[in-house]
This record gives structure tokens, C-alpha cells and sequence, in this order.
């Protein structure tokens, strides 16, 4: 299949060269390292606060901070927010993060650096609502969205502001949906029309963004615009994040699958980690995720249409036939890696879901117990649960007693000349080298493979054979190996997330194998599996929350009220729930959310199932409660085991 690109190469890291932007003194785009930002939670009228937040942010490393401006009065404020920051010796540029106010950006375009616009809500108002357009009467609303915005323009260019057109999965305009649908081609036109707007003005000083929760669309958005970039030999600076990611650990891997897969391609000039925390806590994450490729040197790749037997743009499972309980349309499977232990015990598998009652004389599984684990050469002289499969070395495999729920682990050469295998399941592992058309052709349907490399970066290496695979019409199922060491916890859930969500994103992987040493905790290393694959939405085993990062627009306490939601909600397996802290992250921001939580006024909270809202003005001290009852009435709700 003729494939358009999205980015320079897919098999060696070359990051896609755009035009540099100056924000102030910051360069972003060009040359220039990938630029760390976040965005203020504090009142933008309370000065001090806002400015104390700011600097707490700087020191941590952001560059650029995002200030909400929701009215003319906020953006006024800016001035003095800017003042006060710079009488305190920091010049770090701000950028006013503008909705529904074309006000209040034109007054922020005079004063500050960068003003970010959301072409969804800029000059349309969101009614949900399904509109016939014939091509005359969408140019006319082209030419009313010409006349409000052109403007912000002019004044941007006439003082030398930069902007952000920044689309919002959720909040795309009625007219958007109504040609072009939920989709990331819909996401994608909303900003290109905003931007030959900018062009028709002779102003470039722009930066654009594709922001989604959902890392699928996320990514898709992202590669449809580069690639539209690429036919018109545009290259603008591209702002990348995820939007609503949440908090804790899972806000960290659902950011890591959307903005690392895009790293990963060399897309992505500056980066924003939207936590459900204090603002300060995202510029370390955004920091692991971008020094990964900043110090790597970059090639020049010619660009050229791909030959590739998958489509990048639309989410499609890679076909596999089933070996036993991998492959097909199961979903994929985790390997939990003990090989290291000196001695495996029962109590050893607590830390991949399985928990012993002695009294009970039984096995209790979590929604996250590992599928199977790697022994190596430790063998296990214990009773296993009746769902767990252990993995040996093809050696100890085959003098091993009992081979019961036991299968081997083979290398390319050692496969092709044993003479003892698994009537059920052989794991054969192998890299760019051994993957072979005689290894291919020569495995039966007991076979999984099992793909590894000890790269650094190693998700092109891997995907590559993915694609030899496609290419060989080969239907053998294959899991996905990565081997971390001597790392930081954090830096090993974010380049777990990123070199095995970014191959789940296109299709690819019947399974996942984490391999750490002295980079985190077994229990860590299991979740951050099973946190992956949610994340990739191709496993789900828990509730998936959809929490905004806050701002000075929000309403009530997010990080709170997302703590005592979780504490209620969080055995919902597979339910999603938005928590939204104003109508401007409302219906629409949530997107694909199941129920919604938004506060719509100081202790007033408006309740969603879906995009239609349920129940409105809800007191804030009874809403976590009312919520609750909504899920029994939508026959989502279970009671706790």
C-alpha cells in the first residue's frame, strides 16, 4: 500500500525539521531542543498567587507558562502578572490560553509573548448540533470565521506575538462534526482553516497542536497533519500532549503512549504533561520524556512516499492466529519477568496479581494478574494458579518433570534444531538478525515470537518487524520484549509506555515483556504492563479516569474531587469518567467518557452520561455521591468483590 508520510523515517530516529518560532527569546521549532511548558491552576486575578505558581514552575524547568484568560479583565491581568515576574528576574515568555474571548486575546496579543487559541470555540458556539451545510453556506461561515478572527491576526503580527492554534478532540465545532465527523481529519481541518487565515495575512509566527485524551486519535491527528504539512510544504513547530491524561501513575504512561509514540517519529517541538497535580510536578515528566531525543544528533532524511502493508492512520489490530491464549482476538497478554529472582515462591506472585489465602488454600486473582511468567532457569515446586503460565529456558524446559502449564523459550538457532518442543505453545525470541524467511517458514502453529532488541531506542528496530511480518503475510503472533537497567522508576514507566504503546497504537503486539533490573519494583513493573495496554485501549482492567489539569477557569478542587471519586469508583473495570473543572473542559473535552463530572459553578456541579447531561446544579458536598447513583441507574455499577 502507496502510503502519504507523516515524518522524515521510520526506521531511525530523524526528527522532522519545522520553522523556528520565537516566543519571546525562546526559539521553539528549528533547531532548537524540545521546549518543556505547563499551565498555571491558580486564579489568573490573584497576582500573587499566580506569580508565585509561575516561578515554581520556572524553577522546575518550564519554559513557557500558560495562563487562562477567559475574559478581557484576566487578560488585562497578564500585564501585571508579567511586571511582577520580571521585577523578580524571570523572563520567561507567557502564552494566554483563550476559549471563547476574542476580547481578551487581542488585548493579551498587545502584552505578552504567545496567545493560544481553540479554533473549536474561537468564533462557533457547541450545540451538539447536526447541520446540512451546502459548499456556498460553509463558505460563508468560513468568511464570518475570517471576520472574527482576522483581527488577532493582525495584531499578532504587528507586535510580533506568536499563537498557538491548539484543536481539542472534544471540542470541535458543529460545523466541523457536521463535515467531517469525530474524527482526526476533522481536527485537522479545524486548524488548517484557522491557518490559511494566518497565511492570507502574510503571518507565520505560528504553532500547532492535535490534543485528544484518546491516544489513538491523539496520534492519528498529529501524523494527518504533518502529513498534510508535508503535500503543501508547510512546516510549522508542533505543540504536543494529551489532554485530561490524570493523575498519579496513570497520567504518566497515557502521556508517555500519546507523546512519546509522536517523539518516537521525530514529531514535536514542544511538550505539555497534563496532570491532574500541581503544575510543577508535570515539567520533570515532560523533561524524561524529551531528553531522550534531544541529545541525539539529527539525520537528514529525503522524504518519500512509504510502501508499507498498514495504514498509520487508522487504528487496525495486526491479524495473528491464536496459540493457545495469545493471538487473534484475544486481547494481549503480560509476561511477568522473574528470571532474576534467586528463588521464586508463591508470595512472589503478589506482585503480578495473584494472592495466596493459606487458610482458604486458594489463589485470588486482581484485574491485573500477569498472563504468564519468564523463570529462566529458576524452576517453581509449587502448585500454580489454574490461569498462570510459566516460561522456561528451552534447557531446563525440557528436563523438567512436569510440564504442565510449563512452556520453553527457544532462540531462532536453538528452535530449528530441538528436537523437543511444546505440543502447545513454544515462545521463540528474536532480533532484527534471526527473524528470518527459513525461521518463518519453518514454525508451526505452536510458535510465538517473541521480539527483542537492546537498543536504546528501540521501538523503530521493533516495528520493523512488525512489518517484515505484514510484508511476509505471516500471521505468527509476537510479543512485545523491552529491557530496561539502572533507571529511575519514573524514566522506566515512560519509556516502557513509549516504546511499547507507540507499536500497540499502529496494531502491533500480541503481548507485552518487561525486563527491568534495578529500575523498579516488580508490583511497579506489572502495572506499568497493564497500564500500557489501557492506555493503548487494546486491555482495559480498571476504571480510566479522564481528569483535566486544572487551570484558573476550575471550579472546585480537581485534585481532591478526583481522589474521593477514584476511592469510590476505582473497581468499575472498563467504565470511563470524566472530571471536567468548567464547562470549557465540559461535554465536549470529554469525548468518549461514559459519565462526566463538571462543575458549572462555585459548589455547583452539573452531572453527564455521555455528552447529555443528566442532572444540573448538583450541590458539590452531595455530587460524588449523586454520581454514584448515576452509574447504578446507567446498570454500570458493581459492588467491590
Amino acid at each position: 500500500m502507496l502510503v502519504k508520510p507523516y515524518c522524515t523515517s521510520l526506521t531511525a530516529y530523524s526528527r522532522f525539521v519545522t520553522r523556528e518560532v520565537k516566543v519571546g527569546a525562546l526559539g521553539i521549532g528549528g533547531t532548537n531542543p524540545i521546549r518543556l511548558q505547563s499551565m498555571t491552576t491558580t486564579d489568573t486575578m490573584d497576582t500573587e498567587a499566580t506569580v508565585a505558581q509561575s516561578i515554581r514552575m520556572i524553577e522546575a524547568g518550564c519554559e513557557l507558562v500558560r495562563i487562562t484568560a477567559p475574559s478581557i479583565n484576566e487578560a488585562k491581568n497578564l500585564e501585571e502578572i508579567k511586571k511582577q515576574l520580571v521585577a523578580k528576574g524571570y523572563h520567561t515568555p507567557i502564552c494566554a490560553d483563550i476559549h471563547f474571548t476574542p476580547n481578551a486575546a487581542e488585548f493579551a496579543a498587545r502584552v505578552i509573548e504567545k496567545v493560544r487559541v481553540n479554533p473549536g470555540n474561537y468564533a462557533d458556539k457547541k450545540k451538539f448540533e447536526e447541520i446540512d451545510y451546502t459548499d456556498s453556506a460553509y463558505e460563508a461561515e468560513l468568511e464570518r470565521i475570517r471576520k472574527r478572527f482576522t483581527p488577532l491576526v493582525k495584531i499578532c503580527k504587528e507586535y510580533g506575538t506568536a499563537m498557538r492554534i491548539g484543536t481539542n478532540h472534544g471540542s470541535l465545532s458543529d460545523r466541523i462534526l457536521s463535515r467531517y465527523g469525530d474524527t482526526p481529519l476533522g481536527m485537522v481541518e479545524s486548524a488548517l482553516e484557522f491557518l490559511r487565515i494566518c497565511e492570507e495575512n502574510n503571518y507565520y509566527d505560528i504553532i500547532l497542536s492535535m490534543k485528544a485524551s484518546n491516544t489513538h486519535v491523539m496520534v492519528q491527528a498529529y501524523r494527518l497533519l504533518v502529513q498534510k504539512m508535508i503535500e503543501t510544504n508547510q512546516n510549522y513547530p508542533l505543540h504536543l500532549g494529551v489532554t485530561e491524561a490524570g493523575d498519579g501513575e496513570d497520567g504518566r504512561i497515557k502521556s508517555a503512549v500519546g507523546i512519546g509514540t509522536l517523539l518516537e517519529d521525530g514529531l514535536g517541538d514542544t511538550i505539555r504533561v497534563s496532570l491532574t497535580e500541581e503544575p510543577e510536578f508535570e515539567i520533570p515528566v515532560a523533561k524524561s520524556l524529551a531528553d531522550r531525543y534531544n541529545h541525539i544528533q539529527n539525520s537528514t532524511i529525503k522524504i518519500q512516499n512509504w510502501e508499507l502493508p498498514y495504514n498509520p492512520y487508522e487504528y487496525e489490530r495486526h491479524h495473528t492466529h491464536e496459540v493457545l491464549n495469545i493471538g487473534a482476538k484475544n486481547v494481549p497478554r503480560v509476561i511477568a519477568d522473574f528470571s532474576t529472582k534467586e528463588k521464586i515462591t508463591a508470595a512472589s506472585l503478589f506482585a503480578c496479581g495473584y494472592n495466596y489465602s493459606v487458610p482458604l488454600d486458594k489463589w485470588n486473582l486482581t484485574e491485573q494478574a500477569a498472563d504468564f511468567i519468564y523463570a529462566g532457569n529458576n524452576l517453581i515446586d509449587f502448585e500454580l494458579p489454574g490461569t498462570l503460565g510459566v516460561i522456561y529456558n528451552s534447557e531446563v524446559w525440557a528436563n523438567h518433570s512436569n510440564q504442565n502449564q510449563c512452556y520453553p523459550l527457544f532462540n531462532a538457532d536453538e528452535y530449528l534444531k530441538a528436537e523437543k518442543k511444546s505440543n502447545t505453545l513454544n515462545f521463540v525470541i528474536v532480533d532484527t538478525n534471526s527473524l528470518t524467511q527459513s525461521l518463518i517458514q519453518h514454525s508451526d502453529k505452536t510458535v510465538v515470537l517473541v521480539f527483542d532488541s537492546l537498543k536504546e531506542l528501540a521501538m523503530s528496530e521493533l516495528r520493523s518487524m512488525f512489518v517484515y511480518l505484514q510484508e511476509k503475510k505471516c500471521d505468527i503472533p509476537a510479543i512485545i520484549k523491552r529491557n530496561f537497567k539502572d533507571i529511575s522508576e519514573q524514566d522506566f514507566q515512560l519509556f516502557s509506555s513509549t516504546d511499547i504503546g507507540a507499536l500497540l497504537i499502529d496494531g502491533f503486539g500480541d503481548g507485552v515483556w518487561i525486563k527491568q533490573q534495578n529500575c523498579a519494583s516488580p508490583q511497579v513493573c506489572n502495572s506499568t504492563a497493564f497500564g500500557v495496554l489501557q492506555a493503548a485501549r487494546t486491555r482495559i482492567s480498571k476504571t480510566e479516569y479522564i481528569s483535566c489539569p486544572s487551570c484558573g477557569r476550575t471550579l472546585f478542587d480537581l485534585q481532591e474531587t478526583t481522589a474521593k471519586i477514584r476511592i469510590v469508583t476505582d473497581h468499575l473495570k472498563g467504565v470511563k469518567i470524566g472530571i471536567m473543572g468548567c464547562i470549557v473542559n465540559g461535554p465536549g473535552e470529554m469525548a468518549d467518557a461514559d459519565y462526566g463530572y463538571v462543575g458549572t459553578g462555585v459548589g455547583k456541579i452539573s452531572l453527564y452520561k455521555g455528552k447529555e447531561v443528566i442532572k444540573k446544579n448538583v450541590p458539590s458536598e452531595n455530587a460524588v455521591q449523586e454520581l454514584v447513583s448515576l452509574i447504578k441507574e446507567g446498570g454500570d455499577w458493581v459492588e467491590r468483590a
